[in-house]
C-alpha cells in the first residue's frame, strides 16, 4: 500500500529525497519550489516510510502524512452565483489544494431553493468521478436538512459545510458534517475560520481514509501512478495539453485530459513491462468532464492478478 506523505525542507541535497523515493518504488506527485524550500508529495510504500523519515530528519526537513495527495474532490455549491457566496466555496477550494488533492469547482444547475433544489443524472455522475465532494450550504439548519436530496445518491463520500452547530446523526447521506462555515461575505482570514477549513480538510482526510481502507481489501492490478507514468511515456501528446494538469490522479484511476474519441486507442494500448495491455486491466470510458479520458483500474478480484 501507497502512503500519502508531504516533504518540506531545503532544496539543498533534495534529490536525494527524489533518488530514494523512486529507489524504494514511490512517486513524486508533484513538487513545489519557493526561493529555498521545496514541497515535495510523495506516495511511498507503507513499510518503507522508516526510510524516508530518517533521510528527512538527517536534511532537516519535515515528512508528515498528506491523505489528500493523489486524489480529486469536487467542492460544490448550489450555484456560482453571489446568492451562495462564493467567497467561502473558492477558501475550501484552495485549502484543500494547498493540502495536495486536485479540487474542481461545481455549481449545480437548478440548486436554488430549499423545496425545488435539484441535481441532475449529468451532474451526479460527474461528482461520482471524484474521490469525495464537500458540499457548501448556509446558515439555516432545516434548509440544509431539506436539501439531503442533492447528495443523497453520490456514491463518494460526501463532506457537508453549514453555519448551524448540528449533529452529523443529522444527515444521515453524509460522511461528516462542518459546522461554522455558512454565508460569509469576506475571505477566510480569522484563527476560527482557518480552524474551521481545518477540520474540512481533516474529515476529507478521514473520507479518502475509508476508501483506501476498502480498496485495501481487494487491492487494484495495478497502481494509479504508475498508469499515470505509462501513460505519460507512450501517449507523448498528453504534455501539449492545455490543463494545467493533463493527468489527475484518483484513488482508484487516472484522467487523461486528451478528447476521448482521438485518444482512446492509445490510452487502451498502453503496455507495461510485464506485458498487460492498459485496456485489459482497466476501464477506459469518456469523463463527463469535457469528453476527457477516465480510466478506473479493476481490482485483482476480477483480473485475477496484481503487478
Amino acid at each position: 500500500m501507497l502512503e500519502p506523505v508531504m516533504f518540506t525542507g531545503g532544496l539543498y541535497k533534495h534529490d536525494l529525497v527524489v533518488e530514494l523515493v523512486e529507489d524504494l518504488g514511490g512517486y513524486i506527485l508533484q513538487k513545489n519550489v519557493t526561493q529555498t524550500e521545496i514541497i515535495l508529495l510523495i506516495l511511498v510504500p507503507s513499510e518503507d516510510k522508516a526510510s524516508l523519515e530518517a533521510l528527512a530528519k538527517e536534511l532537516r526537513g519535515e515528512l508528515v502524512r498528506a491523505p489528500l495527495a493523489g486524489t480529486e474532490v469536487a467542492v460544490v455549491t448550489p450555484t456560482l452565483a453571489i446568492h451562495h457566496l462564493p467567497h467561502v466555496a473558492c477558501d475550501i477550494a484552495e485549502y484543500l489544494r494547498r493540502h495536495g488533492c486536485k479540487t474542481n469547482m461545481l455549481g449545480l444547475a437548478r440548486g436554488v431553493g430549499r423545496e425545488i433544489a435539484q441535481i441532475d443524472e449529468y451532474e451526479t455522475a460527474l461528482i461520482n468521478e471524484h474521490d469525495a465532494a464537500v458540499f457548501i450550504f448556509g446558515n439555516f439548519q432545516d434548509c440544509i436538512k431539506k436539501k439531503e436530496s442533492l447528495y443523497r445518491n453520490i456514491s463518494v463520500p460526501v463532506v457537508i459545510t453549514g453555519g448551524p452547530q448540528m449533529e452529523a446523526k443529522d444527515l444521515p447521506y453524509a460522511f461528516a458534517y462542518v459546522p461554522s462555515i455558512g454565508r460569509m461575505a469576506h475571505r477566510s482570514r480569522k484563527a476560527t475560520e482557518i480552524g474551521s477549513l481545518d477540520r474540512i480538510v481533516e474529515a476529507v482526510g478521514r473520507a479518502l481514509d475509508k476508501t483506501r481502507a476498502a480498496i485495501a481489501k481487494d487491492p487494484l492490478t495495478t497502481s494509479p501512478p504508475r498508469v499515470m507514468d505509462a501513460v505519460r511515456e507512450q501517449v507523448p501528446d498528453v504534455e501539449f495539453s492545455y490543463s494545467p494538469l493533463p493527468i489527475a490522479l484518483d484513488l482508484n484511476g487516472v484522467r487523461v485530459k486528451l478528447p476521448y474519441k482521438d485518444y482512446k486507442d492509445a490510452v487502451r494500448a498502453v503496455t507495461f513491462d510485464e506485458g498487460v495491455k492498459l485496456g485489459e486491466i482497466a476501464t477506459i470510458k469518456p469523463s463527463r468532464m469535457k469528453d476527457y479520458i477516465l480510466v478506473r483500474i479493476l481490482p485483482a478480484s476480477e483480473t485475477g492478478f496484481v503487478f
